[in-house]
Formats: C-alpha cells, structure tokens, sequence
C-alpha cells in the first residue's frame, strides 16, 4: 500500500491546513502534485514553500464552479470545505455548496481521469454520539436543522453521492472519517479547541473550555493523520475508515495540558457550550489497524510541544 504509484494527484483544499500537509507528503512520495484552492478558509501562505518543488502547481479554483486539470490524474483527494464550527456557522451555504456540488465536480473529475477518489468526511457525520467509540458502521446522532447541521449532513450527503459515483459510475473511491487533528499551520482564530488553548495560553489570556470540561475528544497529531490517510488512498479499499487517535482526553484536560507546555500562568475560564457539542469522541480504529496496519505514532505530550512552539515561533 504505497502512495508512490499514483503519478500524479489532485488536492482539492490543497491550501487548507490539513491539505497542505498532503501536498507536501505527496510531493515528498515522488507525486506530483496539483493544489486546488479558493482561499476562503486556507491561504497561500500555507504552501508557499511547496511552489518551488518540482512536480507542484497550485490553482486559485472555487470548486464549486467547473473545474478541468489538463493532462492525466490518477489520484483526486477532495478536503475543500471549511471545518471550524467558527468558518461553516458563518459560511453555511458555502459548507453545503462544497459539500454537494464541489463532491460532485470532484467525482466527476475523478471519473474523467480513470482516477481513484478520496473523500474527507469527518467524526461529525457520528453526531452527538449514542454508541461509544465509534465504529464506521455507527449511523451516528445528527440535528440536520441545529447549527451544526450544515456541516454534518454537507459531509454525510458527500458520502452517499461517493458511494453513489462507486456503485452507479465504478468510480474508484474511498471515504475517510477524520477525527480531531492538530499540528502545525492551524489558524489561531480558527475556533477549534486546541489552536484557541495555545493562542490563549501564549498571550496570557485565560484559557475559555466550554461547559464543565468534562466533555471528550480524541486528538491525532497531523503527521500521522497524514500516513492514514495515504493508506487508505493506496489500499484501494472503499471505507469508510475511521482515522483518529483512540486516546480519549477531556476538554479541561486538554486545556490544562496547553497550559503546562506553554509555560503560561493562565487560568480556566468555562464559558457555555454550543449547540449539540458532541459530549464524547473517540473513533474505534480496529479497521484502520487491520485492513492499513495503522495506528497514530507521536504522542500527545510530543505533538503539543511541537505544535506550541510552530505557534510560538510563527506568531500564529
């Protein structure tokens, strides 16, 4: 299962935050590599030190709109879509739109090309979960009409039209479910739990946790999110797949635990929690270990001290 014999790949969200680490790791596999990228959530400045590698090109396209890549694809990985609770409540019909029309255009691209397809779903097509860790063949607990809801059913709908492309086209393709992931090149304001922690911490603010703290998530450091994912795109299994780390950790715990490796003095500050915050996640990863022989190598304590300092040393 190597990802060396794609030839060449097409990266949609290719300058997002999780994207441009794929860019980087394919370019790094000998593939080369096509960025796709409206900049409404990522930036440029994300890749800007991939634009002299050879083998890279990187597009401003919204893919929403028709997109055609010249010459032969063997590889579409589709990650454009805003993921932050603080980017899809205020772009929702953007979130829809990518997650419906942009899969669409995406699959259609990959049929086009004979290529094999990716899809980037999340832990949030699980909801507010009611069966704990959650397996891929959990149906999850889902508000369609809460704030969330654009979101969750934007990538449960790129889901069923995935599958729909495979059974109906022959699409080559695969769903990856993506649990909480951290690391460098994270937005400081990007509204996630971990970046908003270490900005906060920095600054000697206090740190804000929503509700008690008590609440659950599973974090994977981006490096090995990465692996998993290219796995799976090299296996040619269909998923869906649960990447993430098994570790369960609370909220507070993990506030704390920024605290402590940023060398801060600040205090907890609870603030409410949003709207159908999920209370518990945590992937079951059997599948990911048995079917790719994966499983996340950099602990928590090493990936936040790695990340921290990116953050400390960029001014993020």
């Amino acid at each position: 299962m190597d990802v060396r014999r794609f030839s060449r790949a097409v990266v949609t969200g290719g300058a997002g935050f999780l994207g441009s680490h794929l860019c980087e790791a394919l370019l790094d596999a000998g593939v080369e590599v096509v960025c796709l990228d409206s900049f409404l959530t990522g930036g440029p400045g994300n890749v800007e030190h991939l634009t002299d590698r050879p083998g890279f090109t990187l597009r401003r396209c919204d893919i929403t709109e028709y997109v055609h890549v010249p010459g032969p694809v063997d590889l579409v990985l589709h990650f454009a879509s805003p993921a932050s609770p603080v980017d899809y409540l205020k772009l929702p019909l953007e979130t829809l739109k990518v997650g419906a029309t942009g899969t669409w255009h995406a699959l259609g691209l990959a049929k086009d090309k004979g290529a094999r397809f990716l899809l980037a779903s999340t832990s949030e097509t699980y909801g507010d979960p009611q069966v704990h860790p959650q397996p891929e063949t959990y149906w999850g607990h889902v508000n369609p009409v809460g704030p969330r809801g654009v979101y969750d059913e934007s990538k449960r709908y790129a889901e069923a039209l995935t599958t729909a492309y495979r059974t109906t086209h022959g699409v080559d393709t695969a769903i990856v479910r993506i649990f909480n992931t951290y690391g460098p090149r994270m937005r400081a304001a990007d509204g996630r739990a971990i970046p908003t922690f270490i900005r906060q911490a920095l600054a000697g603010e206090p740190v804000t946790v929503a509700g008690d703290g008590q609440q659950t998530r599973s974090i994977c450091y981006v490096d090995d999110l990465v692996v998993g994912i290219l796995a799976l795109a090299a296996s040619g299994h269909p998923g869906p797949v649960n990447i993430g780390n098994p570790e369960e950790l609370t909220v507070r715990g993990i506030a704390e635990d920024v605290i402590r490796a940023a060398g801060s003095r600040s205090g907890i500050r609870f603030v409410p929690r949003p709207q159908d915050d999920p209370q518990v996640r945590r992937p079951d990863t059997t599948l990911a270990q048995t079917l790719l022989g994966w499983k996340p190598e950099v602990d928590w304590a090493e990936g936040l001290r790695r990340t921290v300092e990116w953050f400390r040393a960029t001014g993020a």
